[in-house]
């Protein structure tokens, strides 16, 4: 038989095996997996990849990203087709995005006005969780027309008043329509009302430097608001997915939720693994290249999401790219925009291209199995967003998404050398065991030895069906 393609001899892995294999690839899809590429009646392929010493994983998927998104006075740096950039050069594949529904509008509006973002633009597979802001009993059921276009996950934001905040009764009410509509609610949970108070307490002492933007966010404010949203979750009946977890106060209200039986689920990010309060003390404005919200937490924190991810009581690592430049690029303001306030920095920093690396060395220093890498950075985000199995695994049927990595040759992270158009990268000058040797979208090689050689605009858009768990 003959394929499209053949990668000979890789170690495969994925998220409950690891072995050598070939992967054969025809019409985009994976076609087989196994020792059939040597002997008399050995397959052909048009492209033959000699994999020996390279570790083959499904492609990264990263189902937290804002691309092209307007917040806080500014616009991120990267739209969908550098950010996609990124993406397909660190590993990843496919990204979930955020449509941002504005006060007024219909749910439609917004996704529309996302899919004229994306088309054309994204080098990856796209698809998109709806950010709700407004809404009124008479608009819930727009949330079920979301659901049949392929959207089947809403964001909904226990902070930002004022902004994206909404009160528990709207939660609620959403929380219930995917009751209905098999839908997930996907929480930013901090409790935006005390921390508006300690915001507004802090700027009148004339605490205006980056670090009060951690300072004025402590972790019970996340652990409180979790524990909330989970509460309202288990009254509605349905499962709740916590975006961005920093704090593990907060991932024990998720693990003991699961305890008791509960379908919560989190995520959190590789600046809360790597990065920690301690660089908001930064000198100058340095600090700001890590406002985010949730905030960086005391260093010590991260040794209890390394052991959380261990043992699943985080489930996913994502990202949350948000990359506002520190300084005015064209039109665009950048994060200078809060030199005299930290409450108007930007909240957000990149990420999309560094996770799948950092990860795997992660994996090298024995912080995690090669197969949960597999595990939170690919299937278990296909597998709660209605992706699996066509995505986050390598078995026959599945898109030939493909990730080979030279476990040898190591990688220096740097903002000289990146692919995204932020100006500035927060693990700077780190060197990872581990770089991306190959990187396969649905078949098409899009990058080989640090050289993009796919096609632009090669993305699709992913309609993602009703969740098919309790």
């Amino acid at each position: 038989m003959t394929y499209d393609l053949i990668i000979k001899g890789a170690t495969v892995v994925t998220a409950s095996d690891t072995f050598d294999a070939d992967i054969a690839v025809s019409k985009g899809k994976i076609a087989a997996v196994g020792k059939f590429s040597e002997g008399n009646g050995a397959a052909k392929a048009s492209k033959t990849i000699e994999a020996k010493g390279l570790v083959a994983i499904p492609g990264g998927i990263d189902v937290h990203t804002h691309f092209d998104m307007p917040f806080m006075g500014a616009t991120t740096a990267d739209d969908f087709a550098t950010g996609s950039a990124g993406a397909v050069f660190g590993g990843t594949t496919s990204v979930v995005d955020f449509a941002i529904q504005k006060k007024g509008e219909s749910l439609r509006q917004a996704l529309d006005t996302w899919h004229g973002k994306a088309q054309g633009k994204s080098l990856v597979d796209y698809a998109f969780h709806m950010i709700v802001v407004d809404l009124p009993d008479n608009r819930v059921k727009e949330m079920d027309a979301m659901v049949d276009e392929g959207v089947s996950s809403f964001k909904l934001f226990m902070a930002y008043p004022g902004i994206f905040m909404s009160d528990d009764a709207t939660i609620f009410r959403a929380l219930s329509r995917t009751k209905e509509n098999g839908g997930m609610i996907c929480m930013h949970a901090e409790n935006g009302g005390v921390i508006d108070l300690l915001v507004k307490k802090a700027l009148a002492e004339g605490k205006i430097e980056p670090k009060y933007h951690a300072l004025t966010r402590p972790m019970s404010a996340e652990a409180e608001a979790t524990r909330r949203a989970i509460a309202l979750a288990e009254m509605a009946g349905v499962p709740i997915y916590i975006v961005h977890l920093s704090a593990g106060d907060a991932m024990e209200e998720v693990r003991r939720a699961r305890e008791r039986g509960v379908s919560a689920f989190a995520e959190t990010c590789p600046q809360y693994l790597y990065l920690s309060y301690e660089d908001y003390e930064r000198p100058g404005f340095e600090g700001a290249k890590f406002v985010m919200s949730p905030p960086l937490r005391p260093r010590g924190n991260e040794e209890r999401l390394w052991r959380g991810l261990a043992r699943d009581w985080l489930q996913v690592v994502s990202t949350d790219h948000c990359s506002f430049c520190m300084k005015a690029t064209g039109a665009k303001p950048g994060k200078e925009l809060g030199k005299a306030d930290f409450s108007k920095i930007p909240n957000g920093a990149p990420g999309v291209e560094t996770r799948m690396l950092l990860l795997w060395d992660a994996v090298q220093k024995g912080r995690l199995s090669a197969n949960r890498f597999v595990e939170v950075a690919s299937t278990a985000p296909a597998r709660l967003f209605g992706l699996y199995p066509r995505k986050g695994t390598l078995s026959p049927g599945a898109d030939a998404d493909i990730v080979l990595i030279d476990p040898k040759k190591k990688h220096t992270i740097s903002a000289k050398t990146h692919h995204t158009a932020v100006d500035y990268n927060p693990y700077e000058g780190k060197t990872v065991a581990g770089s991306i040797a190959h990187v396969f979208i649905r078949g098409t090689h899009m990058v080989q030895g640090g050289k993009f050689i796919g096609r632009k605009g090669h993305g699709q858009f992913l309609k993602r069906p009703p969740r098919n768990f309790s």
